[in-house]
């Protein structure tokens, strides 16, 4: 029927960009209301020329956005020095001191530390695994292998995975896996993210060096 196909073809084209709107907004909501609530407490010791000149910036939609970015280029480039290091040190020195927050602070570092490294190998491969049982394949991805205790129950062999669920990659299950048992796909990132969130409809294209090899 042309009234439905027309129908569907016009919300393929439509909805991602919907989407992407939508998720824009949101975060510049986001960014918006922690902006909003710095400028909150300002107001609340500030004098009354100061809390002018703040509800005015207040009325700037996506001002929040501009101001957070700035503030990462800037910390990141005072880091990157042998002086922003040092307070970094110390920075770290302070939180790891105070008690509750040294665990919250420690961990949540290490994890970032670990994704964002440019070095580390954390969510740089994809994955092809047998979950939640034998037979059954899934995509997963690389988060490291594992270590101290672990490592002396299990080897050296073993493989940590994370197997993200669909359509919402970013919950899902943790896995240590013998590396046998795992296949590494040539896929990105990306695809594999794309091929997970769409629940299998959208599947990556297959490599350059497989389509040219030819047949027996």
């Amino acid at each position: 029927m042309p009234f439905k196909k027309y129908l569907l073809t016009g919300l393929m084209v439509w909805l991602p960009l919907a989407i992407t709107i939508w998720v824009l907004l949101w975060l510049v909501g986001a960014l918006d209301a922690v902006f909003g609530g710095l400028l909150s407490v300002i107001n609340s010791v500030a004098p009354v020329a100061i809390t002018v000149w703040s509800e005015k910036l207040r009325n700037i939609p996506g001002l929040g956005v501009v101001l957070v970015v700035s503030v990462m280029l800037v910390t990141g480039a005072l880091v990157s020095n042998v002086a922003g290091r040092w307070w970094i040190r110390q920075w770290d020195r302070l939180f790891t001191n105070i008690p509750i927050v040294k665990s919250i602070y420690n961990s949540v570092k290490k994890v970032s530390d670990t994704l964002f490294s440019s070095n580390g190998n954390a969510f740089r491969t994809a994955l092809l695994v047998q979950y939640p049982r034998a037979g059954s394949w899934t995509i997963a991805f690389q988060t490291g292998v594992p270590g101290g205790e672990v490592q002396n129950h299990l080897g050296a062999d073993f493989v940590s995975v994370y197997v993200p669920t669909t359509p919402n990659p970013t919950s899902g299950f943790f896995l240590m896996l013998p590396r046998s048992d795992v296949i590494e796909l040539q896929m990105s990132v990306d695809e594999a993210l794309t091929y997970v969130i769409s629940m299998g409809s959208v599947a990556p294209s297959l490599p350059a060096a497989t389509l040219q090899k030819p047949k027996p």
